[in-house]
């Protein structure tokens, strides 16, 4: 089914590595099927100025985020890197703060580098009047202990994978959940629970290069498979695929306005 409605992939990598061979058409693309708005995370101070280019390339189009990632926190990068997004975020409008958060997937020796780094960055959030974008991997209960700290903050809680309980803790801290491509994968427990939430609480990602959707599992992702994502959403929750790009975008005008 052909979408009339405008949608956001309000998550995408696209200044890596992965989109260098054709990055113009994987944007032109989706600027022709629908997809009017990309937002685009930084991950440390090496990104935003290939961030800022695609901006300047494309205004109104891909918009630019600002923040630390967590796996790329360490002791000796750590104030360096914050005062970085300090200064920048006085030069320079950006539509967020992200991606921020905990991830004790990879970097648990960190775990209280990582907890400063996304504390600090809330704080500047919140100065800015900006959303944030929270990446949290096997991570909830930390993440969670400073949202609560912080409430209310504004924002994603980017990449969900968690449970139906986790889902509603997320939505009463004030953020959206951010569904993807796991959301097609085939052992993936979010569909068995995700149309008790409401959709005003969704909003559509890719995490493009990342994460493709079945059946593009282990293929580069790109933000024209937020069409898949946007099939599958309509499948669990009964509606048409123009309703849940309705409900979706609504959600995302709520967040960044």
């Amino acid at each position: 089914m052909f979408i009339y409605m405008k949608i956001t992939d309000t998550h995408t990598h696209l200044y890596m590595k992965q989109f260098d061979k054709d990055r113009d058409f994987v944007i032109k693309t989706a600027i022709h099927n629908k997809i009017h708005k990309l937002y685009i995370p930084s991950i440390d101070s090496t990104t935003i100025p290939k961030i800022l280019k695609l901006e300047k390339k494309y205004p109104n189009i891909c918009f630019p985020m600002i923040g630390l990632h967590p796996s790329k926190v360490t002791p000796e990068n750590l104030e360096n890197e914050l005062n970085s997004i300090k200064k920048w975020l006085d030069q320079h409008t950006f539509i967020s703060i992200g991606e921020i958060g905990i991830d004790l997937h990879l970097e648990k020796k960190f775990i209280l580098e990582q907890r400063y780094a996304f504390q600090t960055q809330i704080q500047y959030a919140k100065i800015k009047k900006l959303p944030i974008v929270i990446h949290c991997r096997k991570a909830f209960d930390p993440v969670f202990d400073i949202l609560k700290k912080n409430y209310p903050v504004k924002g994603i809680f980017h990449c969900f994978s968690g449970n139906l309980e986790q889902a509603k803790k997320i939505i009463n801290f004030g953020l959206k959940i951010g569904i993807g491509g796991m959301i097609t994968f085939k052992n993936n427990n979010i569909s068995s629970f995700l149309h008790k939430i409401n959709l005003k609480n969704i909003v559509l990602e890719t995490d493009s290069p990342f994460l493709s959707p079945y059946p593009f599992k282990g293929k580069r992702n790109e933000p024209i498979y937020l069409k898949i994502i946007l099939k599958k959403l309509s499948n669990i929750y009964s509606i048409s695929e123009r309703n849940i790009a309705n409900i979706t975008e609504t959600n995302v005008k709520e967040i960044f306005s």
